[in-house]
């Protein structure tokens, strides 16, 4: 008769009067198995400990770098100075590109709310508009896809005494389109060969061309938006598009260092602001731009107000017989 197995092996060594036991059925006891799930708890704990504490060092990691470049930031006072200095030379500047025939291009580029309309504003903001113009052209008609990429944007080229400035320009092929599929491949790829050519021949043809990039941080780009949701005056700035290209950030972070490395050209270079202070910004952009052009000092001398005519033999019709907006204020 065959003698069945114990669960348990017999004593295998005695020492100091105690047995030692192996145990073969593979079960854990009830202490093993509320130790083990006292080391899984306390295992979850710390990576939630763990977790908390990474969070909280980066918050406050941010809350720090905010106030950092808080302090930073140029005083009201010191901006609005030479904001000011910085204008009355851009009306130098004018009056010499008027007076020259000078036929001058600035395009300005870069992410959404990276700050180039507030730049564009501030250099417009005392020039003459009639020969100063802002080209901010919207997406291209069914009728304007069908011809030669560039040929919308040719029609903004200023005339001998103007000043152009481009709110985004034919890069958009090699920004948005591409990124978006608004191109074919073919198209895109064309526009980076033939665009340095483009340029150029804007270039002899006898037009200065000035390139400006303008580079904002994520966090930076986050935060401005953040303010435009919640601002009503400035929402219109947001658009679906600009949301999604967000979601695109490093699909952008691509096309803009493809886009420089084919026409970031020795006659035709790109210039990057970094944006991420305004005010900063705006001055450092428009102080390069006035070191682009050699231009001396043609303002016309000041004039003197005539003496107001005297009363004629005229009687003039009675104030109530026009129509005056309320006075609510």
């Amino acid at each position: 008769m065959t003698k069945k197995k114990s669960d348990v092996s017999v004593p295998t060594a005695v020492g100091n009067g105690v047995a030692s036991f192996t145990k073969t059925t593979g079960v854990k006891t009830t202490d093993e198995a509320k130790s083990g799930k006292a080391n899984a708890e306390k295992a979850v704990k710390g990576k939630k400990e763990k977790a908390i504490k990474k969070a909280a060092k980066k918050a406050k990691k941010k809350a720090a770098k905010k106030a950092a470049k808080k302090s930073e930031k140029l005083s009201k006072k010191v901006y609005e100075k030479e904001l000011r200095r910085l204008q009355i030379e851009l009306v130098k500047l004018q009056y010499w590109v008027i007076e020259k025939g000078l036929k001058v291009v600035v395009l300005f580029e870069g992410r959404d709310a990276a700050g180039k309309g507030g730049a564009i504003k501030r250099i417009s903001q005392c020039l003459n508009p009639r020969l100063c113009k802002v080209v901010a052209l919207a997406a291209p008609t069914e009728k304007e896809k069908g011809q030669w990429y560039f040929q919308r944007y040719v029609a903004q080229l200023p005339s001998a005494g103007e000043i152009a400035l481009f709110d985004r320009s034919w890069y958009n092929r090699a920004g948005v389109e591409r990124v978006m599929g608004f191109c074919s491949q073919q198209e895109y790829v064309e526009f980076l060969r033939s665009c340095p050519e483009f340029e150029h021949m804007l270039q002899r043809s006898g037009i200065i061309l000035i390139k400006y990039w303008f580079s904002g941080s994520d966090e930076e780009q986050e935060e401005r938006f953040q303010d435009r949701l919640n601002d009503p005056t400035k929402r219109w700035k947001l658009s679906p598009m600009d949301l999604e290209a967000r979601a695109r950030w490093v699909e952008y972070s691509k096309a803009k260092d493809d886009m420089f490395a084919a026409t970031d050209t020795t006659r035709s270079p790109w210039h990057v602001v970094a944006a991420d202070d305004k005010k900063r910004a705006r001055l450092n952009c428009i102080t390069h731009l006035l070191s682009q052009i050699e231009y001396e000092d043609l303002t016309p001398p000041a004039l003197k107000l005539p003496k107001r005519q005297k009363n004629m033999d005229y009687q003039r019709p009675p104030m109530a017989t026009q129509n005056f907006v309320p006075d609510n204020f």
